[in-house]
């Protein structure tokens, strides 16, 4: 038995005795069976459809706007208990239990409902006469419709709300509710004191709401009991006076849904600490007790190597692809969270190699719980021996399971407050996940490293009456983001929630702080975090701070985009919007620069739209010809990423122009944006698109050798390590790994997603991959997958691992690389070789680090050569200077020997050479 776990026995005691101790319920306890039965049950279907559409607003508890209908007229409110309405045009409603009569509001909305819904479209904005708060309370348990009626009251037109805004108005007092989910206050048996037992769920539309207890995941309920109504916050409580930790419960949730009548629905808990398999049942925890903390768990310590947002180096993995592979990992612990715990392994081995150097956070794709992968009995494909380089069978394999496979990347939120299930050793035992997921962080913390998750608020994996939709079930049109017909927006790819309600925000930024909490994460990196608003993230930055008494580092996806592009909605936390907030976004602009195109390229740009390192300084060699212009301009793209994107940095174009980054175009909007540069995230590959490996299969001449592409790799590397702002990485980056040109693995399985610890191989040519699989893009690949010239050799993976190795050191060895605000990079960075007259084949930085603590050295000159072939500069304001080469480069076991055996720098005339596809780093001691 786990640790602290109780025997059914005792647990089906306490639930009865507890029964008996609780408060006396307020309506009729449910029947035992219910908990027993189907999931969703409609109890009550009216006799005809019901309307789904919902094309008008609440704004707040008294005013509502139908946009697109007209200002005069008759409008009515009707309303039904039991769901029953019926509007059909030419006929009076019918099924009504009464109306109420809405006057046309002709002076302007309140400035705050004014921003809120400003999105929401002219029309007629009503408002309803002044009624007790407990009447409109029951209106939102029924149906309602608003509709416009002639003067003898038969319908015009009709429609549902939206029911947002009254609800958060309403409600406004659960805003300061701190005990949402399971508190459990445990048994002091010196005092003689059992325990106590309190759940609390937020459904202020619900008609009742029970609890069902269970002893075991699986198995019968062992009681149920009514929850307790709250008027002022919309909440309802069940208490029981003993401590239920280790056991299971749902709610019984009656609620009115638009489109299908009164339903009753089992559901978990939005608020849920764990769960079982498959996330059937929320799980009794309390998260400070000793029973669910691996050993040493109070006492260890966080490592500091990340005080400043600048000096986070991070390295983004996935936890199956850590140790899925990885033959010195037990069997039962690949794919897992116990794997991060098996210190000898290959992995561990090569995080701990990655941390001495320098690398300060690994970042974990999702690791709440998701929707996307069973968490009992997933599939793994049989990839066919005989399986060739560009062969089909290997995506027929991983498509042919892809629903019921053990892999996925995990955007799919299911509870936002639970580790996942299918890393965990046992997804039955909600225990099980809760340790294994803390000892996860703490062996990552053992190495080193601190601990980022990627989290997910902008969707869910479902809504509506789904048998994985939560928030929808209990509190139906609320929690998701809806357009103007009341259909649930799509534009994040699934079910995006609406963080602009005040529910759906708290329930993020309760999350967020539980997992800092709780399980000591460093940092956070939010997906499409420009879906969520401004102001809930800066609130959040401060609330970690204040719960945690340290800096708990905040960056996401600010792309602008869907339903709320261009703060249609509100301010978002997108990259324009974020100045000032010390957030950061992460800088599309240097990333297509060094790699060449962009995020939605197609076939044709693949090849066509070649970048900095990937192409562009192969297509002539002769500088004065006119196809050195796109050179050119990548060459000052990557200029505007090493100077962190900052907008008021002033940078001399290759036009001969000098002008603040804010002004230089990338694709119509400014290349410099960011106030800080620790507002500014720095990558050239990451889990979404093609590898930077594989991306440079289609985009470098086809006679490039494996060796030449490694350092290629590297050069990208460099170029990003070298950046202010934040660092960031793809795992397996340094090992040259590829995906077989697959863009988008999310679903590909464990054999599109492989990483190598044993250094042997980087898996390009594994197949034609799966989510493609159209004849131009097969057309396009084969012949790539077949050449044996773009499969990585064990050489060029062990030159590109130590090249790493030595960037990381470099970066770590000075605070130059990692400026912590804008004041200090204006000052001290400079491009020596920038302007009309440059050679854009060699990137120059010069870095000043007189009076900087933590510089290392007085001057710091980065070189950087992305042409094969050694290139020279003629910098003659640069002569004079007692360079000498980084110690890195000198060290005995430095990876790459250029720069050591063919670097070279005249003191007399400020003549460089720099080797072909080498990045070289001069210092000047202090």
């Amino acid at each position: 038995m786990r640790p602290g776990a109780r025997p059914t026995a005792v647990l089906a005691s306490a639930l009865v005795l507890g029964l008996a101790a609780g408060a006396a319920p307020a309506v009729a306890a449910p029947a035992l069976a219910d908990c027993n039965s189907a999931e969703h049950a409609v109890l009550l279907a009216p006799a005809a459809t019901t309307r789904r559409e919902a094309r008008a607003h609440w704004l707040d508890r008294r005013l509502l706007a139908w946009p697109g209908a007209p200002v005069s007229g008759r409008y009515r409110l009707h309303h039904a208990e039991r769901g029953a309405l019926l509007a059909e045009p030419g006929m009076p409603v019918r099924g009504a239990d009464g109306a109420l009569t809405l006057d046309i509001r002709a002076e302007p909305l309140p400035a705050a409902l004014a921003e809120r819904f400003a999105f929401v479209g002219a029309g007629a904005r009503l408002e309803l006469a002044a009624l007790p708060p407990a009447r409109l309370q029951a209106l939102h348990r029924g149906q309602l419709l608003l509709v416009r009626e002639d003067d003898a009251g038969r319908v015009i037109e009709a429609t549902g709300l939206q029911p947002a805004g009254a609800l958060d108005d309403l409600y406004a007092a659960a805003a300061g509710l701190d005990d949402l989910g399971v508190v459990v206050q445990r048994a002091d048996p010196r005092a003689g004191a059992p325990g106590s037992t309190r759940f609390r769920l937020w459904a202020p539309s619900a008609r009742s709401v029970a609890l069902c207890l269970y002893g075991k995941p699986a198995g019968k309920a062992l009681s149920t009991l009514p929850m307790q109504w709250d008027a002022h916050s919309g909440s309802w409580s069940a208490r029981q006076g003993v401590d239920l930790s280790g056991a299971y419960y749902r709610y019984l949730v009656e609620v009115f849904v638009p489109g299908v009548g009164i339903v009753r629905n089992a559901v978990t808990d939005p608020y849920a600490v764990s769960l079982s398999a498959d996330s059937a049942r929320s799980y009794v925890a309390d998260l400070a007790s000793a029973a669910l903390k691996p050993p040493g768990w109070d006492a260890h310590t966080v490592p500091q190597g990340a005080r400043a947002a600048t000096d986070q180096v991070i390295y983004e993995l996935h936890v199956r692809d850590f140790s899925i592979n990885d033959a010195s990992v037990p069997v039962a612990r690949r794919g897992k969270y116990a794997a991060f715990a098996e210190a000898g392994s290959a992995g561990m081995r090569h995080l701990r190699a990655l941390a001495a150097a320098g690398l300060s956070d690994v970042h974990l794709l999702p690791v709440f719980d998701f929707g996307s992968v069973p968490e009992r009995g997933c599939l793994i494909p049989a990839i066919p021996a005989d399986a060739t380089a560009d062969g089909t069978t290997q995506r027929n394999a991983v498509k042919a399971v892809a629903e019921r496979d053990c892999f996925n990347w995990g955007y799919d939120p299911f509870h936002f407050n639970a580790p996942e299930g299918s890393y965990a050793s046992d997804a039955e035992d909600g225990a099980a996940r809760v340790i294994e997921f803390r000892q996860m962080v703490q062996a990552l913390h053992a190495a080193g490293l601190r601990v980022g998750m990627d989290v997910v608020y902008n969707h869910t994996y479902a809504s509506g009456q789904h048998p994985k939709s939560v928030l929808d079930r209990i509190v139906p049109g609320y929690y998701h983001r809806l357009d103007a017909d009341g259909q649930v927006e799509r534009s994040t790819c699934c079910d995006n929630t609406a963080t602009e309600h005040l529910m759906m925000g708290k329930l993020m930024l309760d999350s967020v702080r539980l997992w800092a909490r709780e399980y000591r994460i460093d940092s956070f990196r939010f997906d499409l975090m420009g879906h969520q608003p401004r102001a809930a993230m800066v609130a959040l930055k401060a609330l970690l701070a204040a719960d945690n008494g340290r800096e708990i580092h905040l960056l996401g996806e600010g792309w602008n985009f869907g339903e709320v592009a261009d703060g249609k909605r509100f301010v978002q936390a997108s990259q324009l919007s974020l100045g000032g907030s010390g957030i950061g976004t992460f800088s599309d602009r240097a990333r297509d620069a060094i790699r060449g195109g962009g995020a939605g390229d197609g076939e044709q740009e693949l090849q066509s739209r070649r970048g900095y390192v990937t192409g562009l300084n192969f297509e002539d060699s002769d500088q004065a010809s006119a196809s050195i212009e796109p050179l050119l301009r990548a060459a000052d793209l990557v200029r505007v990423g090493l100077a962190g994107s900052l907008r008021d940095y002033e940078l001399t174009t290759h036009s001969g122009e000098r002008k603040p980054l804010a002004r230089i175009d990338y694709a119509g909007q400014p290349a410099g944006y960011a106030s800080q540069p620790g507002e500014v995230v720095n990558y050239v590959e990451n889990h979404d698109n093609h590898t930077l490996w594989d991306v440079a299969a289609f985009k470098l001449p086809r006679g490039t050798s494996s060796a030449e592409r490694a350092r290629v790799q590297m050069l990208a590397a460099a170029l990003n390590m070298f950046s202010q702002g934040i660092a960031y990485f793809h795992a397996g980056i340094d090992l040259l790994r590829s995906k077989s040109l697959d863009a988008n693995s999310y679903d590909s399985g464990d054999w599109f997603n492989r990483i190598d610890w044993s250094y042997r191989q980087n898996h390009f040519g594994s197949g034609l991959p799966p989510t493609h699989g159209t004849p131009a893009y097969d057309a396009l690949a084969a012949p790539l997958l077949r050449d044996e010239r773009l499969r990585a050799q064990p050489a060029d993976i062990g030159f590109a691992r130590d090249q790493f190795l030595d960037l990381l050191r470099i970066r770590q060895s000075s605070a130059l690389l990692r400026l912590p605000d804008a004041d200090a990079v204006r000052a001290r960075l400079s491009f020596p070789n920038s302007g009309a007259r440059q050679n854009p084949r060699v990137m120059a930085g010069r870095l000043d680090g007189r009076r900087l603590d933590g510089a290392g050295f007085a001057e710091l000159l980065y070189l950087v050569n992305v042409d094969p072939r050694a290139q020279t500069l003629e910098l003659p304001e640069l002569a004079g200077r007692n360079y000498r080469l980084h110690p890195v480069h000198l060290g005995e076991n430095a990876a790459d020997r250029r720069p050591r055996e063919s670097a070279s720098y005249e003191p007399a005339s400020g003549r460089f050479v720099v080797p072909g596809s080498s990045a070289v780093v001069y210092v000047v001691v202090q």
